[in-house]
């Protein structure tokens, strides 16, 4: 698997005309506020998400793939390398809806996370589909994010083949709330960015290996056709995870897969560095019949 920069950020970015300068007036409201804080998302201003994040050393935040960052200095390390990594960002809000009670307020929010990687005609577009939910507060009459939580509205870029279905409850290893899909066999595997193809062959829990550096699958959990796992590559010392959204058939899987550790590196952000998935299915596994 080659390196290649993906998000890991509760990506908030904006529409809104604002300039530079705006950022040096406390927002009048918290919609104003998520919209600021967007803004310099996507216009990689750290100073300005500095001025609009509080600082608290016991915040705790979410971001996809259970990533949590505790106080500002986490995110900020992780903020600094996403705007030297990305040549552009874009992200568009879908969807925002902001609720007010005296000096705090939350707010829900659908966004697409677009980043541009590389130079000239070597430009690589991914579009990352994205839900937030944050908590705002106004101190000493300045609103300011405190905490967010953000995960993927699918597990699948550039549209899914089909949306997963939300249901509540709590999130388990592998869920047993319904039959889980047949993703025991052989599977064609396609790294889209680079056309790497190789074959995977797996158990009916979704363990075994690929035809990639002595590769290896665990999943992790599927549940409404999300599927995810990591995987560990002893061919070239590499490992990270993957999150794919199964057909309705199950024959084919779309999604996304990530760096967790490369040789000695073990501080990798997941979701950070990576590209995207094309699964198909060949042929059903004497495995799933153990």
């Amino acid at each position: 698997m080659r390196q290649r920069a993906l998000l890991v950020f509760g990506s908030l970015v904006c529409l809104l005309t604002f300039s530079t300068s705006s950022f040096a007036t406390d927002p009048p409201d918290p919609e104003t506020a998520v919209r600021m804080m967007i803004r310099a998302n996507a216009e990689k201003d750290l100073p300005a998400l500095s001025r609009l994040m509080a600082h608290d050393a016991d915040i705790v935040s979410y971001t996809v793939g259970g990533r949590k960052y505790i106080g500002w200095p986490d995110f900020e390390r992780e903020m600094r390398d996403e705007f030297v990594n990305t040549q552009k960002i874009e992200i568009p809000i879908n969807e925002l809806k902001v609720w007010t009670k005296g000096d705090l307020a939350w707010f829900a929010m659908e966004v697409d996370y677009i980043r541009y990687v590389g130079e000239g005609s070597a430009v690589k577009r991914t579009v990352l589909p994205l839900r937030e939910t944050g908590v705002l507060e106004r101190r000493a009459g300045r609103w300011q994010l405190l905490s967010w939580h953000e995960s993927f509205r699918s597990a699948q870029l550039g549209g899914p083949l089909a949306s997963p279905s939300a249901t509540p409850g709590s999130q388990k290893l592998v869920s047993t709330a319904s039959p889980l899909p047949e993703v025991s066999g052989e599977w064609d595997i396609l790294e889209v960015e680079d056309e790497k193809r190789y074959k995977a062959t797996l158990d009916r829990s979704g363990n075994g290996p690929y035809t990639q550096h002595q590769g290896r699958f665990v999943t992790t959990k599927i549940e409404n056709r999300l599927w995810q796992g990591t995987w560990h590559q002893p061919g070239n010392d590499r490992e990270g995870g993957f999150e794919v959204l199964l057909s309705e058939d199950g024959k084919e899987a779309k999604g996304i897969w990530w760096y967790t550790r490369v040789d000695t590196r073990k501080n990798i952000p997941p979701k950070e560095h990576g590209g995207t998935y094309h699964w198909k299915k060949v042929t059903a596994s004497p495995a799933s019949t153990q």
